[in-house]
Parts: structure tokens; sequence; C-alpha cells
């Protein structure tokens, strides 16, 4: 018998994003070059280099996140050690509300993610930088 999901991914970003603070695109383009703010690019490596990405933006993916964030940890990364404000974005905002829940729980904070993710910041003129594949 097939397993009965009892927490849907409609119901866990309906909690995530009443707990953690939602940027439009506008919002957060007026964050970027901003020295106490971190983006934070939760996207696959083919989706950067197809799409390019937030200059400047710090690149996480979504599996190594909490890995990343946690001093304890072997993988732990200084940048998230760091005084800053971190604005998660992913392609739509869907990993970047789940990620900036995740984060907030852990205990970084501030945290925000971008609504409407990375397709939404471009549609709003965002800028764009190009990455190239290390294939």
């Amino acid at each position: 018998m097939p397993s009965k999901i009892t927490l849907g991914y409609k119901a866990m970003l309906e909690a995530a994003n009443a707990v953690v603070k939602s940027l439009t695109p506008d919002e957060a383009i007026t964050l970027q070059k901003r020295e106490d703010v971190v983006f934070v690019d939760l996207r696959d490596p083919r989706e950067l280099t197809r799409e390019g990405k937030i200059p400047g933006a710090f690149h996480c993916t979504r599996g190594m996140l909490e890995f990343w964030i946690d001093p304890e940890s072997p993988y732990a990364k200084p940048i998230f050690q760091e005084d800053k404000t971190f604005v998660f974005y992913c392609a739509s905002g869907w990993r970047s509300a789940l990620s900036a829940r995740t984060a907030q729980e852990m205990g970084l904070g501030p945290v925000a993610h971008v609504t409407g993710g990375f397709t939404a910041w471009r549609a709003a003129g965002g800028e764009v930088e190009k990455v190239e594949s290390r294939g």
C-alpha cells in the first residue's frame, strides 16, 4: 500500500510564509548592493549556468543548507556566521520559503526570501550575472 502523505507542500509553504519575511522583487532589488545583506541562491548549478544569478549572490544548493549553516558541521561555511541579513531565493520562491524557515528555525537571522524567486526578480528588472559552467 502506498504511503499516505499527511503534510503536503502547499501546507508546508503556507506555514513557512506565515513565519518568514517575504520580499517582493522590487524590495529585494533595493537591498542588492547593501553590505549587510547576503543573497543566497539555492538553485541547482544547472539553473545558474542556464539563467544566471543575482550579482554577488552566494550559491548554496538546497541539499547542503543545514550543513553549511551549522557551525558545528564539518561543512560549515563562514559566510553564515557573519552578522548579516540573509535573503534566500530559488526559481519561483518555493524552495526559498522552506529554506528561510529552516534557517530561521536553526537560529540564523535575520532571514527573508524573494517572493516569486529569480523568475520574478528578472521580470522586475533585477540585475543578472552570467555564470560559467564548471563542466
